[in-house]
């Protein structure tokens, strides 16, 4: 029995969560040193821009999300390991990328996004919610991929 089925599978697993959660880190790093800067000058702005700061931390939940029903979806958590071929387990691979490639990309714009929201709401606190939206409009993104790969996970046939 050939095991390279399952070796793409957990290739697309482990893609998943590392390019997205790499994402959602140099995100949550760039609002970071934003958010630094701005606390240290205001401490009082803490809360508002810890929230900014973490908005780029989803894309890496999102990957974990989907590692996980993956694992699920091949047997590896629960028992009962699935016999994929290796086009199969290609398949799977192909469904993990979506969220994995665009949690990386959108993680980092997020970020970075953030960070200038950061900047607004140093300077006029009252417009959290119209800064807010900014980073969102970045989020809407990882969403329609962590859509696509669970749609591709879940319905895969084996």
């Amino acid at each position: 029995m050939s095991q390279l089925g399952i070796v793409y599978a957990l290739l697309g697993a482990a893609l998943a969560v590392l390019l997205a959660g790499a994402g959602s880190s140099i995100g949550v790093g760039i609002a970071g040193q934003a958010a630094s800067g701005v606390v240290s000058e205001d401490p009082s702005k803490f809360a508002k821009v810890l929230i900014m700061q973490l908005l780029p931390g989803t894309q890496g939940i999102y990957g974990l999300l989907v590692g996980f029903i993956t694992l699920s979806k091949i047997g590896l958590l629960g028992g009962g390991m699935v016999d994929l071929t290796p086009q199969q387990g290609l398949l799977v691979l192909a469904a993990c990328l979506p969220i994995g490639i665009v949690g990386l990309i959108s993680g980092k714009y997020q970020g970075m996004t953030s960070a200038a929201a950061i900047g607004i709401i140093a300077k006029k606190p009252e417009q959290f919610g119209k800064a807010m939206l900014f980073p969102a409009m970045v989020e809407t993104y990882a969403i329609l991929a962590l859509l696509i790969s669970i749609l591709a996970v879940t319905n895969l046939q084996f």
